[in-house]
């Protein structure tokens, strides 16, 4: 009989992508997956160490795990079982712990597993390719992740990542290629690159190249349909990338722009490696390149000494342009980094209260930019549950959609509501 496992994720698509991977292995070798909640034989959680609070939400779940099957086996993994492997050790039930380099061998490692718990953790500094491992399908029936790009060079004063992922490495131009011709072969209509530092993608291969050149050659071998790039840094978004993003049929008018900070000397102290300047830059020339884009953005409230002034700074700049939507972090001292033992920290209700200001004012954004595409037409791919998504990643209840499912159709919307549009579909684009 086979044993069933139950797999959960925390963290960032990069996680999302190789939870996936694990059970696709996993499934191959004759598990059963089942659902986090039920009672399972073994439990798997793909961590994530960002903050302290994402490192408690491992730990609940290990908790968790344990009261669903006393007698379950379970693992750990990720990026808080990569820097705090002996701390996880030392919790009840917790069998076996992997590095982030061990993950992709997850089956061998679970049929020597016995009763005597250990950690396998290498040296992610050693690492120097980007391979990942094979993924031939994805959970989501419309949209793929591909990750073609691991670890990071930069040293942001607030992040835990590179050491938890080690330096910058690629994927090599044609094992990404293939990837996405694979997720193509298999029906799926849009592919998702994905990153830890997905700008510096390229950089370390033999010849060199970059995010630009791999979307070139993507889209002259007609691989796939419809092409995102998930997060740049705005340092990294040049004149010909966004010429390229502009005239392409394949690429997505959506990027997400990490700012962090709206204040300059905010962002000095964070060591981000731009001023407020050359981010208004960037998000000005894509909207005049493109003006129907969708530009989000990251910003930390509260990050040590950060002032009432600096705060109005953030909150005005932001205010000032035309993003379409925030993902608002309150800053959360993480061990390990030059911002832990920053001084002044703010207070926790200073923090509390600037990052509910900030998710308001994202929230309003949010809305005035769905409300600005009533009345117009937008390519959207037919999801489940009648709602489908935009190129430029609004989402988008669709009437009359039954059997249209990870087609991609022209809507004319008809409404907004909540920063959500509604329409009816007109063609298959």
């Amino acid at each position: 009989m086979s044993k069933t496992i139950a797999i959960t994720t925390l963290g960032c698509k990069i996680n999302q992508f190789e939870s996936a991977a694990m059970t696709q292995a996993l499934e191959q070798n004759g598990y059963s997956m089942v659902p986090f909640s039920d009672k399972a034989d073994i439990y798997v959680i793909n961590s994530c160490t960002v903050t302290a609070k994402t490192d408690a939400e491992s730990r609940r779940l290990i908790r968790r795990a344990t009261r669903l099957n006393p007698e379950a086996r379970v693992v750990v993994t990720g990026c808080y079982a990569q820097m705090n492997a002996e701390e996880l050790l030392k919790l009840a039930g917790v069998n076996l712990i992997l590095g982030n380099s061990e993950k992709k061998d997850i089956v061998g490692f679970l049929e020597g597993m016995d009763d005597q718990p250990r950690a396998v953790v290498s040296d992610i500094s050693l690492e120097k390719t980007g391979d990942t491992a094979p993924l031939e399908t994805f959970a989501e029936h419309t949209r793929a992740f591909l990750q073609v790009q691991n670890g990071c060079d930069a040293r942001c004063a607030y992040c835990i990542v590179p050491y938890a992922r080690g330096a910058s490495r690629s994927v090599a131009v044609q094992e990404a290629l293939d990837g996405m011709a694979a997720f193509a072969a298999q029906g799926f209509q849009e592919i998702v690159l994905t990153g830890i530092h997905l700008g510096a993608y390229g950089l370390d291969l033999a010849p060199a190249t970059d995010l630009l050149g791999l979307m070139q050659k993507a889209q002259e071998q007609g691989v796939v349909r419809r092409l995102r790039i998930g997060s740049v840094e705005p340092t990294e978004v040049s004149k010909q990338l966004i010429d390229f993003m502009a005239r392409s049929p394949m690429v997505c008018p959506h990027l997400h722009l990490p700012l962090q900070s709206g204040s300059d000397s905010v962002l000095s102290r964070m060591n981000r490696g731009y001023d407020t300047a050359l981010f208004r830059e960037v998000v000005q020339s894509l909207a005049s390149a493109m003006p129907e884009v969708c530009i989000g953005s990251d910003v930390i409230a509260g990050f040590p000494g950060e002032s009432d002034q600096e705060f109005d700074e953030t909150y005005r700049f932001i205010d000032s342009l035309p993003l379409a939507y925030l993902h608002v972090f309150p800053f959360s001292q993480r061990p390990g980094t030059p911002a832990a033992t920053m001084t002044p920290q703010v207070h926790p209700k200073v923090i509390k209260e600037r990052a509910e200001a900030l998710r308001v004012l994202s929230e309003r954004k949010k809305s005035d930019y769905a409300a600005g595409f009533v009345g117009r037409e937008l390519r959207v791919l037919v999801q489940k549950g009648e709602k489908g998504l935009s190129r430029n990643y609004l989402t988008v209840l669709i009437e009359e959609s039954k059997g249209l499912v990870n087609r991609e159709v022209t809507v004319q919307v008809t409404g907004a509501k909540d920063g959500e549009l509604v329409g009816r579909v007109l063609k298959e684009s």
